[in-house]
């Protein structure tokens, strides 16, 4: 899995880096944005993901299904997400469409953004917001987070809300797309089979003549709240529990203790969670993870049970989280270990993988580490990493919600 990690910077500030691997079959491309929720003016929340939408409605020369066709006789897979970090679109294919996938990729770049295509694509938007709406988990996510980040725009809903969709207008979308998508805070990130050289060319030919707008990418301080709540909700048949906590952020290196602990609680086989509660039967599923930006972390504590049993199951899962501070065992520690290595080096098997690796660290500010020099951090973390790093971010919600179901 050896590569060759590369970059070069055009003059007007598109940044292009790159895992260079000869004996890969295929290749990825993507364009990341350092733009997300969190950047947002609160009355546009969700304008970066109305945009991700928007790109793939087309050019001003071309339309929204010729560039899905165009993707596709390239055999390419291509997509896009928006975080509350970023926002990315991405393609897969073989080196020989190298040139094609970042032409493609490109002219997502340069979006038409037409009146009409909003006005359509705001239903979109809007069904996807009913659609999450009826999941119970999301409306208990989204009051915890805002919740938990205080004001701060790290808690806003990377959908937008009902109302801010509809009150957005396309002339404020194009104002932020031309603010945000600016060539200096977006890099094209490579990976596999690459030829760098012609992919700077490519690349320069395409975007180098945009115009830098120099972005204001300060960022608010993040601030947590504590608070508790329940939504009693007519769609819940199940009793939902959801905990924040402070965590590592992506900068700080006890994120890979962090990792290993977290592993440790709730490896679908064998973590402790799954052993003192979904393996007796007494939960669906209990979960501790953690998101990482580039000032802060969150930790994730969740379960999922009957509602008769909701007691007893958060009575269980705050126990576990306490025990953990007392240590681990080496044998336990190793087992773990191995299975996060694998999860990371699984991830980063394939091109898309690394590509996406690549263009997530940098939008998020972190150096260059190749994935040997990961692996490594993973495997050096001991138990005494484990304890400090519990008893650092203590695994206790500043933010506890919970939905539990009422008669239709």
């Amino acid at each position: 899995m050896r590569s060759a990690h590369t970059e070069h910077r055009l003059p007007n500030g598109l940044t292009i880096i790159a895992e260079i691997d000869p004996g890969a079959h295929t290749m990825a491309a993507g364009y990341f944005i350092r733009t997300g929720g969190r950047d947002e003016p609160t009355h546009l929340m969700g304008v970066s993901h109305f945009l991700e939408h928007m790109m793939f409605k087309g050019s001003a020369s071309i339309g929204s299904q010729e560039v899905n066709r165009r993707f596709d006789a390239i055999g390419a897979e291509h997509n896009a997400f928006t975080t509350i970090d970023m926002t990315a679109y991405h393609a897969h294919t073989l080196p020989d469409h190298q040139a094609r996938a970042i032409s493609l990729l490109s002219d997502l770049l340069r979006p038409a953004l037409r009146s009409e295509d909003f006005a359509e694509e705001r239903k979109v938007i809007l069904e996807e917001i009913a659609m999450y709406d009826d999941n119970p988990f999301w409306p208990l996510f989204e009051r915890a987070s805002e919740a938990f980040h205080a004001g701060n725009p790290l808690g806003h809903r990377v959908l937008g809300t009902p109302e801010s969709i509809q009150a957005m207008e396309v002339g404020s979308m194009r104002e932020y797309f031309k603010a945000r998508y600016s060539p200096d805070n977006t890099v094209l990130a490579l990976a596999g089979k690459v030829d760098f050289d012609a992919a700077i060319r490519t690349a320069e030919a395409e975007l180098g003549a945009i115009q830098p707008q120099s972005p204001h990418n300060k960022r608010a301080t993040p601030v947590h709240g504590r608070q508790e709540f329940t939504i009693n909700s007519t769609k819940a048949t199940r009793h939902y529990m959801l905990g924040l906590a402070p965590g590592p952020s992506v900068h700080d290196m006890d994120r890979y203790a962090y990792m290993v602990l977290c592993q440790i609680l709730s490896d679908s086989d064998s973590g402790r969670l799954h052993w003192a509660l979904v393996e007796p039967g007494l939960a669906d599923n209990a979960d501790v993870s953690f998101d990482m930006h580039d000032d802060c972390g969150v930790v994730l504590i969740s379960a999922t049970c009957d509602p008769g049993a909701s007691a007893k199951v958060e009575s269980i899962l705050l126990h576990e989280l306490d025990r953990v501070v007392d240590g681990v065992s080496d044998d336990e520690l190793s087992s773990v270990r191995a299975k996060v290595t694998t999860m990371v080096t699984l991830a980063g098997e394939r091109p898309s993988g690394r590509m996406r690796r690549l263009g997530g660290n940098w939008a998020r500010g972190v150096p260059y580490q190749s994935l040997t020099e990961e692996l490594q951090h993973i495997e050096s973390v001991t138990p005494a990493d484990v304890r400090r790093v519990a008893q650092r971010f203590p695994l206790a919600p500043w933010v506890t919600g919970r939905t539990r179901p009422l008669p239709a």
